[in-house]
């Protein structure tokens, strides 16, 4: 019996780890597609202003998760500081090859 129990809420308990995830990992990829077309428009400072909440989102994701959901949510991370400092910068086409790289991570930790 407590098999069964431990196992039922081992099971709740990844279904809400998923639930928690997608929003935040749907936000960030949302945010992060706007960051690369902000980026390729050479506009840094609007870049910023999307990077900036997929960082976000992306962190809040990764705080729930494990494996290579996790592995692809902390690249994402680090791809979004990156764009978030080069577009500070001004540096528009670096900033953007980060927030693309960032899109492939997140898109990554989305498969199954």
């Amino acid at each position: 019996m407590k098999k069964i129990l431990f196992a039922g809420i081992t099971l709740l308990f990844s279904l809400s780890a998923a639930a928690v995830t997608e929003p935040h990992t749907a936000a960030a990829l949302e945010h992060a597609n706007a960051a690369v077309a902000e980026g390729k428009a050479g506009k840094a400072e609007n870049l910023v202003k999307h990077a900036f909440p997929a960082l976000e989102h992306a962190m809040s994701a990764a705080l729930v998760v494990k494996g290579i959901a996790k592995t692809h949510l902390d690249g994402a991370t680090s791809e979004l500081e990156a764009a978030v400092e080069h577009g500070k910068l001004g540096h528009a086409e670096v900033a953007t090859q980060h927030a693309e790289a960032a899109v492939a991570h997140l898109t990554a930790s989305t498969e199954k």
